[in-house]
């Protein structure tokens, strides 16, 4: 089994050990999904340093998603989402808040159109997830394990 050690993942800080904090607040705009994709990975080494390269390629993949959604779904413009990760022996949970209420849903597939898929990734992923309603918005997570 490979491990994330291998992977080469930009530091945060500069000196030192990186600290990563569990959480991350980024600006609703397409700029910041490769921020908050990065970031999930960080935090997930961070936090579980024995996570396998495939556990790590399908939280990258799906944490595109899930920001990608919120950034074109689940925002208004000027509004800020935020990424978290928890991660222990054997899974990893990511989860991405929004200020809207309304759910995400999986729409036909179609090769006419290029979007709405996501869903579909998450499933073929076997990855678990779902949504929880919160005071201002919802929160749309997935659980990754190995």
């Amino acid at each position: 089994m490979t491990t994330a050690r291998s992977r080469a993942l930009p530091s945060i800080h500069s000196c030192g050990p990186p600290a990563v904090p569990p959480q991350a607040i980024y600006l609703s705009e397409p700029e910041s999904v490769r921020p908050a994709r990065r970031y999930v990975l960080q935090a997930a080494v961070h936090q579980e340093p024995s996570i396998p390269d495939d556990a790590l390629d399908t939280l990258e993949l799906l944490a595109s998603e899930l920001v990608t959604n919120a950034v074109r779904y689940g925002q208004e413009p000027g509004d800020s989402l935020k990424v978290t990760v928890e991660a222990s022996p054997g899974r990893c949970r990511v989860e991405v808040h929004d200020t809207r209420r309304r759910h995400p849903r999986a729409r036909p597939v179609s090769s006419e159109r290029a979007r709405g898929r996501g869903l579909h990734l998450v499933q073929a992923l076997d990855a678990q997830w779902g949504v929880a309603e919160k005071s201002f918005g919802k929160v749309v997570w997935v659980v990754v394990t190995w």
